[in-house]
């Protein structure tokens, strides 16, 4: 379950929007699968490719608790923020290109050593209605662990679910 479908407006120009010379051929491979097969997140590792068309940091939830190993894979997904990189970061991926990323994601990738690559640079991912930062942004403010990010996500979507079955009740 994700809340965040639109972003910011662009900030800055995207300088590595370009780089995708720069990228590894798993990468390139992820990429291209992104955007040409309908997904909204794609990891590539060898042979091994792992495909969701589930929104948000569902995929990597579902992976991770899943208990796969996902050390060393390329990661290409549609939107990347603060949760989602850290996402990404304890799941121990090597390299990841967002098609839309926040400046958050890609200071926590580069402090963390993970090459990021995207197609647009935004402030901030925004929650769907378009009214203030996506909840799952707002649930790891302030966290720069991995692991606690994970517990963050995992309580607000619990919330987010409880508070959408409230409304179904009224």
């Amino acid at each position: 379950m994700e809340h965040c479908l639109t972003t910011a407006q662009p900030s800055a120009p995207a300088a590595k929007s370009h780089r995708r010379q720069a990228m590894s051929g798993r990468l390139l491979r992820a990429v291209r699968l992104l955007e040409e097969g309908g997904h909204t997140c794609v990891l590539c590792k060898d042979e091994l490719v792992l495909t969701s068309g589930k929104r948000g940091v569902l995929p990597l939830i579902e992976w991770i608790e899943q208990g796969r190993n996902l050390k060393g894979f390329s990661a290409a997904d549609k939107i990347v923020g603060r949760a989602s990189a850290l996402l990404f970061v304890l799941a121990g991926v090597r390299e990841i290109y967002a098609s839309v990323m926040s400046e958050g994601a890609l200071s926590e990738l580069e402090k963390h050593g993970i090459p990021a690559y995207y197609g647009s640079l935004v402030p901030a991912i925004i929650n769907r209605q378009g009214t203030g930062i996506c909840p799952m942004e707002q649930a790891v403010l302030g966290i720069s662990d991995p692991a606690q990010a994970l517990a963050a996500v995992k309580r607000r979507q619990q919330e987010l679910r409880q508070a959408a079955g409230q409304e179904k009740q009224l």
